[in-house]
């Protein structure tokens, strides 16, 4: 088989030598610290200006509003070979060590949209968020008539944006003594948060003139909440203010919103300037994207404008779909002649053979190692024949002991799994963590493990982490890096080589 495996790929190789797609020149990850409409959009676009760069694979990452699951997402992008790292921290500190590990390894950083406290980035995208606070403030001075009560719905805690809109916001009020800001409601940018926040609310919602939600989401939520406590309805605004079906600029053309602000995504803006970085070119360090304050007179004519360059890029993604299977088609027609669509067809029909064989393989290797899992059985006695067994010369109660301590070498393997079980996760467990819930010292566990199993307590912990990373695996619901940190590595690519070195086989092979 291994000899039929060499030729049918040296075959296959030769076949398809013109037919072989080129690695991508310029890998890019995508750091989103969350996921919705707004990063959606921003994510299209990027995809849509990468069909403009021959070359270029995107990959994307969302945290979900969870500082410590995007480090570990930053992490694994490194460790994946990308070229460069686009980041939306999610809040303005939790997340700068990571950007600082990717940095210092040479990976140029863009960060967009929020801030991060660490100066360990290439360039910097972003509108101003005080900018916005501040006008929209002034816009709801002048509605209000210079007087009233408003209820602000803030954005996520400790994410710049928030900061800085609620700071733009306050400090145009204060040139209004007559407007006051009844209540300041915590949202996290999601409309249920903030639907929930201002439903539990006490205060009195009839008193509310003006809810501003630091992003449409929260004012929508708002608004929810006061259509539910059948409260008159004040005027609502917010930002964001996104272009097409159930945007904020149709929200107000449809005065679900009385106003918003447009918070530009430029994905394609992004990309390119990722471009222009990995090519050597000149680029700004920071770059301030320009917005504008979207209301009932305005929103019809821009949700029109919006519209039509939304159907046009629909278009061009169709074109260049089209394009790109003609040009496939052209190719294969070019390389493969009606001899080689034979050879070819043959050649699969072996690389399925091939391929069954492998995963029986691999199979029969699952079947091994769930049947044989820690390797850790204690050795069974050897037994003589009766006719060449030697006459008992010690005392009665000294076998009976023998038999005694033999006993309880099993329990006190099983009572080692249990211990490293429960702990295998923590990639801090030591041999004398270990020692410590045997009530042994470290000397006498690693000696009675030995004698038991044949190996150490350090090999016999490995050995335990890796057999459940290929249970996980076999699962399929987590990815190789969340796999490797749930059983305690603290690297993927060692888990990798030491999952392979175990099984002969790479993580990835049990996709």
């Amino acid at each position: 088989m291994r000899k039929l495996s060499i030729y049918l790929f040296t075959f296959a190789a030769v076949l398809l030598m013109g037919c072989k797609q080129n690695e991508p020149k310029y890998i890019i990850g995508v750091s989103q610290c969350s996921e919705d409409i707004w990063r959606d959009w921003q994510n299209a676009e990027m995809r849509m200006e990468a069909n403009f760069h021959e070359g270029v694979e995107l990959r994307f990452t969302a945290a979900h509003d969870d500082s410590e699951l995007q480090s570990k997402q930053i992490d694994s992008l490194v460790a994946s070979g990308i070229s460069l790292l686009i980041v939306a921290p999610n809040q303005l500190s939790s997340v700068s060590p990571a950007i600082d590990r990717a940095y210092d390894k040479g990976i140029p950083v863009i960060v967009f949209e929020r801030k991060t406290d660490s100066r360990k980035y290439t360039a910097f995208v972003s509108a101003d968020n005080y900018e916005m606070g501040h006008l929209m403030g002034e816009y709801v001075a002048t509605q209000l008539g210079g007087k009233g009560n408003v209820l602000e719905v803030k954005g996520l805690k400790g994410s710049s944006p928030a900061e800085e809109r609620y700071n733009g916001f306050h400090v145009a009020l204060a040139a209004y003594p007559d407007i006051k800001v009844v209540t300041e409601i915590q949202g996290d940018w999601t409309e249920p948060t903030a639907y929930e926040a201002v439903k539990n609310w006490k205060g009195d919602m009839n008193s509310i003139d003006l809810v501003f939600g630091h992003n449409d989401r929260s004012a929508l939520g708002a608004r929810k909440a006061f259509e539910e406590r059948g409260a008159k309805l004040p005027k609502f605004c917010g930002i964001d203010a996104l272009p097409g079906p159930n945007g904020g600029i149709q929200q107000v053309r449809d005065s679900l919103l009385d106003a918003s602000y447009i918070y530009p995504t430029h994905g394609d803006q992004l990309l390119q300037l990722a471009i222009d970085i990995l090519d050597g070119k000149q680029y700004p360090k920071e770059t301030m994207l320009t917005s504008a304050l979207v209301t009932r007179d305005n929103a019809t004519v821009l949700l029109l404008e919006s519209d039509e360059v939304v159907r046009q890029a629909h278009n061009l993604n169709k074109l260049q779909t089209k394009a790109t299977g003609y040009l496939e088609q052209l190719a294969t027609q070019r390389v493969i002649s009606l001899l080689a669509l034979i050879l070819l067809s043959l050649l699969l029909l072996t690389l399925v053979l091939f391929i069954l064989y492998h995963r029986s393989k691999i199979s029969a290797q699952r079947e091994r190692i769930v049947n044989n899992l820690w390797k850790m059985e204690a050795p069974a006695a050897s037994v003589q024949p009766v006719d060449q067994q030697p006459v008992a010369t010690a005392p009665a109660s000294t076998s009976e002991e023998n038999d005694t301590e033999q006993a309880k070498e099993p329990l006190f393997i099983i009572r080692f799994k249990d211990v490293v079980e429960a702990r295998l996760s923590d990639s801090d467990l030591s041999v004398d963590d270990l020692a410590a819930a045997m009530n042994l010292s470290r000397v006498q566990l690693y000696r009675k493990v030995k004698a038991i199993s044949g190996s150490s307590p350090v090999e016999l912990l490995r050995t335990a982490r890796l057999n459940r990373g290929y249970q996980l695996l076999i699962k399929g619901d987590k990815t190789i890096s969340e796999v490797a940190y749930e059983v305690g590595f603290t690297a993927p690519s060692y888990f990798t080589k030491c999952f392979k070195d175990e099984f002969g086989i790479s993580p990835s092979d049990l996709g």
